[in-house]
C-alpha cells in the first residue's frame, strides 16, 4: 500500500459557499463533478493520470451526508506553511480552532480549522526542506 489514503470527501451543506471558501483559503479552483445523487467539487491534483495522486471532493448530497464537528478528522496539505492557509480561513468565513502548532521537528506543523460549514478540518506542513506538497 503507496498511501493510506486515497480519498475523501467533506460533507457540505451548501456548495458554492463551501467551494469559496476552500477556492479562498489554498488560493486554487476546485474541479466539478456532478452525478444524479450527488454534486461535488474536487480538490485539484497535479496529474490527475497518476493512479497513486490522492484528492478528495466537497460533497452535496443531504440525504447520505451532513456537516458535522467532532466526526473523522482530516488532514489538508498546508505546505509550504500552515500559516499562510490559517491567515486566510476567518475572511473566507472560518474559525481557527487549534492555531499553528509544531508537532516535531521531524514531522511539522498542524493546526485545526472549523470550516464555512462546520466540518472540523485539520491542516499540515511538512518542516522545511522535506517539502512534499
Amino acid at each position: 500500500m503507496k498511501n493510506t489514503v486515497s480519498w475523501f470527501e467533506i460533507p457540505v451543506a451548501d456548495l458554492a459557499r463551501a467551494q469559496a471558501f476552500y477556492e479562498a483559503i489554498f488560493q486554487m479552483q476546485m474541479i466539478p463533478m456532478d452525478f444524479p445523487a450527488m454534486q461535488m467539487r474536487m480538490f485539484p491534483v497535479d496529474d490527475p493520470m497518476d493512479p497513486h495522486a490522492i484528492s478528495g471532493a466537497l460533497a452535496l448530497a443531504p440525504d447520505f451526508y451532513q456537516p458535522q464537528a467532532n466526526g473523522t478528522l482530516i488532514y489538508l496539505n498546508a505546505n509550504p506553511d500552515v500559516q499562510q492557509v490559517l491567515d486566510r480561513v476567518e475572511a473566507a468565513g472560518g474559525q481557527i480552532v487549534v492555531p499553528k502548532t509544531l508537532v516535531s521537528d521531524q514531522i511539522g506543523h498542524m493546526a485545526v480549522i472549523m470550516d464555512s460549514e462546520g466540518n472540523r478540518i485539520a491542516l499540515h506542513s511538512v518542516p522545511p526542506g522535506m517539502d512534499v506538497s
